[in-house]
């Protein structure tokens, strides 16, 4: 039996920003899953994804990936 760790079971930690807070995960988390997670209402706010603006339609097929920048900013009204 070796005893090399079985990497099929073996966690890979990514590291990312969240408007300059640094965050872990250790699973593949998509920016959709992130926004809601976060209970953000989507319609009010826009996402940055490594310095460009990242339109909605992508966020379901875009997952976080090492040292990832994200930047969420809100639209908030009011008179």
């Amino acid at each position: 039996m070796s005893s090399e760790p079985n990497k099929k079971f073996m966690t890979q930690i990514k590291n990312f920003f969240l408007n300059n807070e640094k965050y872990a995960i250790n699973h593949n988390i998509s920016l959709y899953d992130l926004v809601t997670y976060l209970n953000y209402n989507e319609s009010l706010l826009v996402l940055e994804y490594n310095q460009i603006i990242f339109d909605k339609t992508n966020w379901k097929s875009t997952f976080i990936k090492n040292l990832d920048e994200i930047e969420i900013v809100t639209i908030v009204g009011g008179g």
